[in-house]
């Protein structure tokens, strides 16, 4: 395999809240790189091991910050992390106050769990329970 994601650039009102919730899901994460409060647009390398997500506010101080339609209008739907253990990503989460999503169905090789942030952005959380490709993606 010749690619890999790096990293996903995803806009969010709110660059430390958005920290805040990451940090829930996942404690080893840290800020990589932050450009600082005094940038003219600010945004921050966040995470772990290699790959990142880069946050940052909204380019246009007047920009709308209404969700897009997820499952309706073109654009993210949601952002999917691995995480080691669900069960310790959820109890963190629901210490923080976030909001659980709709529970998917019982799969063998597979626990997911969907979490909001504080903006409304859909999280999902997965946990896989063996390491055969072919069973973590097998559906229906």
């Amino acid at each position: 395999m010749t690619a890999r994601l790096e990293h996903a650039n995803l806009t969010v009102p709110d660059i430390d809240a958005a920290i805040d919730f990451l940090q829930a899901v996942e404690p080893e994460y840290r800020v990589l790189h932050d450009s600082g409060e005094d940038a003219d647009i600010r945004w921050v390398h966040f995470g772990a091991g290699g790959s990142y997500l880069a946050l940052e506010v909204p380019h246009d101080g007047n920009a709308d910050s209404t969700l897009n339609a997820r499952y309706q209008n073109y654009g993210i739907n949601h952002v999917g992390l691995v995480v080691d253990d669900i069960a310790d990503a959820k109890s963190r989460l629901e210490a923080g106050g976030y909001r659980e999503g709709h529970i998917p169905e019982i799969h063998p090789a597979r626990i997911r769990r969907y979490f909001y942030d504080s903006a409304g952005m859909e999280w999902e959380l997965v946990q896989y329970l063996s390491d055969d490709p072919s069973l973590r993606h097998s559906y229906g």
